[in-house]
């Protein structure tokens, strides 16, 4: 008896894990997928989240970008500058007139919330001015920074042009090569090099494209190096050895420069020697006799 109901439970038991894995199949395989391989949810969350907040920050500064009084010209000309510091995308101009909005108000918030307003109101004056010239000093010190990387950059890329040239490529190829060589290493020269690229792909003639290079960038030498380029189209003559004396001479005007710039030491080192190291050398030197003296005609006149 207490076999056959033994028999009878395992039977049963069977009988219903069979029917659950033929019903509940798909949601079984659907948690072992999980198992196996984890959906990154908190990301997704995590991303949307971000999006939202950028959408919301997004609207936030298009509705100050809109109260910043501007004009063509100089929206134009703001526009160039954000070119030359290397920024293309479609709202930079405006993320540009709507951080000189909200800047002020931060700075402001930030005096409120540090107790200077309360002391004057000039603090507040300070803050709207930081706040609102700020984005471009920032945008001054970067188009800088730029193009001293683009002036750092510039023979080692005439270098590889070079190279290539004598390889046999065409300058084009050279210069779409040269890009996609120095990409890692001279990442800035090498963006407007590819520009470069695009627009000769686009039909523009060479000298155009090149010009066009030396107007974004504003850098002395790569507006010589375009001159001398165009120069040697119209003559007909050899551009890996115009090439190869341009970056000579870019070598050798670096150098100069390290020296001028090693040469101006001494002068500048004046300054911190007469206000931070003279006067402590004359404290220790003749502050024991100072107060030797000062002990002596005590002495004296008791």
């Amino acid at each position: 008896m207490t076999f056959a109901f033994l028999a009878f439970c395992g039977i049963f038991l069977l009988i219903a894990s069979g029917g659950l894995l033929l019903f509940y199949r798909e949601a079984m395989i659907q948690r072992i997928s999980s198992v196996i391989t984890p959906k990154p949810r908190q990301d997704k969350k995590l991303r949307t989240k971000l999006q939202k907040t950028g959408s919301s920050l997004g609207g936030v500064i298009d509705s100050f970008e809109r109260m910043i009084p501007k004009s063509q010209a100089e929206v134009s000309v703001v526009q160039q500058r954000l070119i030359r510091a290397g920024l293309r995308n479609d709202g930079v101009v405006k993320t540009f007139y709507g951080s000189k909005g909200v800047i002020p108000v931060l700075l402001c918030l930030v005096v409120v919330a540090t107790g200077l307003g309360d002391q004057s109101f000039f603090f507040y004056i300070v803050a709207i001015g930081i706040g609102f010239l700020g984005p471009d000093f920032w945008l001054s010190r970067k188009i800088k920074q730029r193009q001293k990387k683009i002036r750092r950059g510039l023979p080692d890329v005439l270098d590889l042009l070079v190279v290539c040239i004598e390889a046999g490529l065409s300058l084009d190829q050279a210069t779409s090569r040269t890009a996609s060589e120095l990409s890692k290493s001279q990442p800035a020269i090498c963006d407007e090099l590819g520009i470069v690229v695009l627009e000769q792909r686009a039909g523009l003639p060479r000298s155009d494209a090149w010009k066009h290079m030396s107007e974004r960038t504003d850098v002395e030498s790569l507006r010589n190096l375009v001159s001398v380029l165009v120069q040697s189209e119209q003559f007909g003559t050899s551009i890996a050895k115009t090439l190869r004396i341009h970056s000579d001479t870019l070598r050798t005007q670096r150098m100069q420069q390290v020296e001028e710039m090693a040469a101006k030491t001494t002068i500048k080192l004046i300054f911190p020697l007469v206000l931070f190291i003279f006067p402590s050398l004359f404290l220790v030197v003749l502050g024991p006799a100072a107060i030797s003296m000062m002990e002596s005609f005590k002495n004296a006149f008791h």
